[in-house]
């Protein structure tokens, strides 16, 4: 069942599969919406609960028109489906959203499962690569940052929207939300430093042909994790939904059992 959701200034769309037992939610990338879980959903969805959701500008989502962090987002699809508990699985810019909802309501969260996520706080300096976007778009040219962001996120495919048409129809999808939540979405509070405070089952999946800071920061955020499982998915890059749905599902059904 599909619906949309208010949250604070607007709505988001959102999806629940239906059935019994604690929640799996799933929380989307910056280089996709949330159809970038479809390898895995059908997998999930048969055994679980699964509810996800599109953030502000991306996919069935309206752009943003006020100020909003993406955990507040977070907190209000939890909310609007009435989830005591729930198992948060993000990825990249929706695993930073995921630690940072744990941080504010623990209570509230039974498990993480986190793929090449980012971490609120943690310095990843991209600049150099805002900076070339910037100009890009200044230019118009839209699939000059589409090949610019394969080059950088997937490596796994060979980097290029040639060989790689999936992903680059995923990231070329995403590009109106990047430029609709500027001025509007805002950083949630840092994480990186309170990483001890977690104290539910996570395990962390890194992609070892992502960027390597992005390595770096996951390496450096699993070991402030206490107790998080650390796994290495050499055939990954910053898409592993794509590259290697089956292991995505046996690691999220693999935390889900420790959750319960």
């Amino acid at each position: 069942m599909d619906t949309m959701v208010r949250v604070d200034g607007g709505q988001v769309w959102a999806d629940d599969s239906g059935g019994d037992g604690l929640p799996l939610v799933l929380v989307h990338p910056g280089v996709g919406d949330s159809t970038i879980w479809d390898p895995v959903l059908a997998s999930l969805a048969g055994r679980r609960r699964v509810i996800r959701y599109d953030a502000r500008g991306y996919g069935r989502s309206p752009a943003p028109v006020t100020s909003y962090t993406p955990s507040a987002d977070l907190a209000a699809v939890v909310e609007y489906f009435g989830l005591d508990r729930a198992v948060l699985v993000g990825s990249s810019m929706g695993g930073a959203a995921a630690l940072s909802y744990t941080l504010a309501a623990p209570e509230r969260v039974s498990g993480l499962a986190l793929f090449v996520p980012g971490v609120s706080g943690y310095d990843l300096d991209e600049s150099e690569m805002y900076q070339e976007v910037g100009r890009l778009a200044e230019a118009g040219d839209l699939e000059g940052i589409v090949r610019l962001g394969l080059g950088l996120w997937g490596r796994a495919a060979g980097g290029t929207p040639e060989t790689d048409p999936v992903a680059a129809a995923h990231l070329r999808a995403a590009l109106p939300a990047w430029f609709a939540n500027v001025g509007h979405q805002q950083a949630d509070p840092p994480a990186f430093d309170r990483l001890g405070e977690i104290a539910v089952p996570t395990v962390l999946a890194l992609g070892e042909l992502d960027r390597p800071q992005i390595v770096r920061c996951d390496e450096e955020a699993a070991a402030r994790i206490p107790g998080c499982r650390l796994v290495r998915l050499a055939d990954s890059d910053h898409y592993p939904t794509l590259r290697v749905p089956e292991t995505v599902a046996r690691l999220v059904e693999e935390l889900y059992a420790e959750a319960s």
